[in-house]
């Protein structure tokens, strides 16, 4: 069973992905596994992986659910971490220049 965080520090990952990275959004999850995706917000996290809400060119895509890469997490600190990893990840699959963090 994954670590489960606080509602307050999800809603607290959640609106800063969703109020201050929403291209991240996007890239991440075009570069894994929604290529299609013409919008994407974080909806979830816990210690095993990210929740993403997808729209694609005809509507709602659905969820999809994106694995740490660096395995397993539980300390708030190491969200920032990984969704980093996915972001550089997915730059690097894209092949679009990562922006310095």
């Amino acid at each position: 069973m994954p670590h489960t965080f606080e509602p307050p520090v999800v809603d607290a990952v959640v609106a800063h992905m969703n109020g201050d990275h929403i291209e991240d959004n996007l890239l991440i999850v075009r570069a894994h596994g929604v290529p299609e995706a013409t919008a994407a917000s974080m909806s979830d996290a816990d210690g095993d992986a990210g929740t993403w809400t997808v729209i694609g060119p005809e509507g709602p895509v659905g969820e999809r659910r994106i694995r740490w890469p660096g395995g397993p997490i539980t300390e708030r600190a190491e969200i920032r971490r990984e969704v980093v990893a996915l972001y550089d990840a997915a730059c690097a699959t894209l092949g679009v220049p990562p922006r310095p963090h």
